[in-house]
């Protein structure tokens, strides 16, 4: 049945097309999918389902403690909650103010400007990397005045896991406040002005409250991002224990050395990043409840 009859049908059952179908209609639109939908369906969830599966049924569930506590793994854990947490830091701080001028703004080439705050998301990670050594390396005109003036070097360096993790993170949290800014009624921030408040006091006191939930779940995605990045940060910062060796890079280490701690660090990842999904479903993917 095609879209032209089915606004013949609404048109004789008295309806406009929208909200307020017949309860007929309704119950028959209920039904079950066809059979081959429900079969191509089937086959995606597997297709996410059976590595996660084959990954749990392989874990040495009697010694998965021993292997967390291993030094290894708890240095590799250590680093990484605190680089993550840091990188989630400069994803606020610099892009709250960068989502605010993409959503409330018309400057010309925001377009192309979003694009290029956004390309993290499907450029390589180890790509990425290879731009930050580009660009932030002593042999670089920043890095090396970086070096120069600060003494501030930035590969093989926390500070660069930091820089690395960031920059794969950040568009997560830019896009997630962009989409609120864009859905907020923007007649609060209208009033305000209206009653006096400078720009600084409408950003404070109406527009952060407005969009705390979007923000909250920004940070928390992009801290989830950081703590599982791997390609930039290897090509960036290097695989040194206690100093770059994040959990990702632990578990590609530790894959012929030690399968089951690579295993067992993985669960810690996917059980990490399956609760911020589920925590965030509502907010950022949008499920329906």
């Amino acid at each position: 049945m095609g879209v032209r009859r089915l606004r013949v049908v609404l048109r004789r059952a008295g309806h406009a097309e929208g909200p307020g179908l017949p309860p007929a209609l309704v119950n028959r639109a209920r039904r079950r999918p066809p059979a081959l939908v429900l079969v191509a369906a089937t086959a995606g969830l597997l297709l996410f389902a059976l590595p996660l599966l084959g990954l749990i049924q392989r874990a040495d569930w009697a010694n998965l403690l021993d292997h967390l506590r291993s030094p290894a793994a708890t240095d590799a854990m250590r680093l990484s909650l605190t680089t993550s947490t840091m990188a989630t830091v400069v994803a606020i701080v610099l892009g709250l103010p960068l989502a605010w001028v993409l959503a409330r703004t018309d400057i010309p080439g925001r377009a192309a400007i979003r694009a290029l705050v956004l390309l993290p998301m499907v450029l390589p990670p180890v790509v990425g990397g290879v731009a930050l050594l580009s660009a932030f390396s002593r042999r670089s005109p920043i890095g090396g005045w970086l070096y120069d003036a600060f003494g501030i070097q930035l590969t093989f360096s926390r500070a660069g896991v930091v820089l690395a993790e960031a920059f794969v993170a950040m568009p997560f949290f830019v896009i997630t406040v962009e989409a609120a800014l864009r859905a907020t009624d923007q007649r609060y921030e209208q009033v305000a002005a209206g009653l006096g408040a400078s720009p600084n006091q409408v950003f404070r006191r109406v527009t952060l409250p407005l969009i705390a939930p979007a923000v909250i779940a920004g940070a928390i995605l992009s801290w989830a991002r950081a703590l599982g990045e791997f390609g930039a940060t290897i090509t960036f910062a290097g695989n040194i224990q206690g100093r770059t060796r994040t959990l990702p890079l632990a578990v590609y280490l530790q894959l012929e050395s030690d399968p089951q701690g690579a295993i067992a660090l993985s669960l810690v990842l996917l059980l990490i990043s399956f609760a911020v999904l589920i925590g965030l479903r509502d907010r950022w993917l949008g499920a329906a409840r």
